[in-house]
């Protein structure tokens, strides 16, 4: 019995405790704060939290920012993958700087980065002035030429900049960690290059990508310090929707702003929910293979 008993130490404590600490936790972190709002967006009934919800405004930055933040990891994903891929299987000059720089949305203040891209894509900037009238790559798009900073394209730019380490910090280890003997398997039975990754790289990988994106895709929609600056938040056109949340709380509505929060929630929990989903079936698929 004495070693039976031993056997069963562990360096935790038992599962209640662990499990009713985190529930604890959980609750008082996430589940309470998210109640709230809930709670407060219903406090003057249905149709006040109607109204707000979805007035022309906030209807305008609901189609940007879910549309613009999905966008931009749909983006990402595809050149994340293909920056990982640089990253783990060549070796080139300034690897390792170009490696660091992948973490500097991560390390630079929103604010900052917003600035920047404002700078960098106004009409009087290095890349802003070669799209706007009279640059060298206006013709290309007309008489008008292209403006960037303080339109939708501007946001799109700007949630692709923050996005991006997701997607490269979640596949570049599972690639570190793939044997490039199934690969080498694949060409010497006579696979393409396309072939190849298709049927061997990309189930192994596909996981770590939707993770990637699911992340991306949530970090997109809730920023606001770097898109506040380059969206010139101008009514129905560039507004987002932390944007008008934070209009709300200005003129001290209160119901308006947890309103327009609580669909922002249930919006982006659907959308995970899904991602997640895909990502499990994902999973289990490659395990049945």
């Amino acid at each position: 019995m004495a070693s039976f008993s031993l056997s069963r130490r562990r360096v935790l404590p038992g599962f209640a405790p662990t499990l009713g600490f985190t529930l604890f936790y959980l609750s008082l972190i996430v589940l309470v704060p998210l109640t709230a709002v809930f709670l407060k967006s219903s406090g003057h009934g249905w149709d006040a939290f109607w109204a707000a919800a979805t007035s022309p405004r906030v209807m305008a930055s609901y189609k940007l920012s879910f549309g613009a933040s999905l966008l931009a990891a749909i983006v990402n994903l595809f050149f994340g993958l293909i920056l990982a891929w640089c990253l783990v299987r060549y070796e080139f000059p300034g690897k390792r700087l170009v490696d660091a720089l992948i973490d500097l949305p991560f390390a630079l203040p929103t604010a900052v980065a917003g600035i920047a891209l404002t700078a960098l894509y106004a009409p009087n900037g290095w890349v802003g002035s070669l799209f706007a009238p009279g640059g060298k790559l206006a013709p290309l798009f007309g008489e008008a030429g292209l403006k960037i900073a303080f339109t939708p394209l501007g946001v799109l730019l700007a949630l692709i900049f923050i996005g991006l380490p997701f997607i490269v910090r979640t596949v570049q280890p599972v690639l570190e960690d793939m044997e490039t003997e199934l690969e080498e398997a694949a060409a010497s039975l006579g696979a393409r290059r396309w072939t190849t990754f298709r049927f061997v790289v990309l189930p192994t990988v596909l996981p770590a990508l939707l993770t990637g994106f699911a992340l991306a895709f949530a970090r997109a929609v809730g920023e606001y310090g770097s898109v506040i600056f380059i969206a010139g938040n101008i009514p129905l056109v560039s507004e987002i929707t932390p944007l008008m949340i934070i209009s709300k709380l200005e003129q001290y509505d209160y119901v308006g702003a947890t309103a327009i929060a609580a669909v922002m929630l249930v919006v982006s929990f659907l959308l995970l929910l899904v991602i997640n989903g895909l990502q499990a079936w994902s999973s289990q698929r490659g395990t049945r293979k």
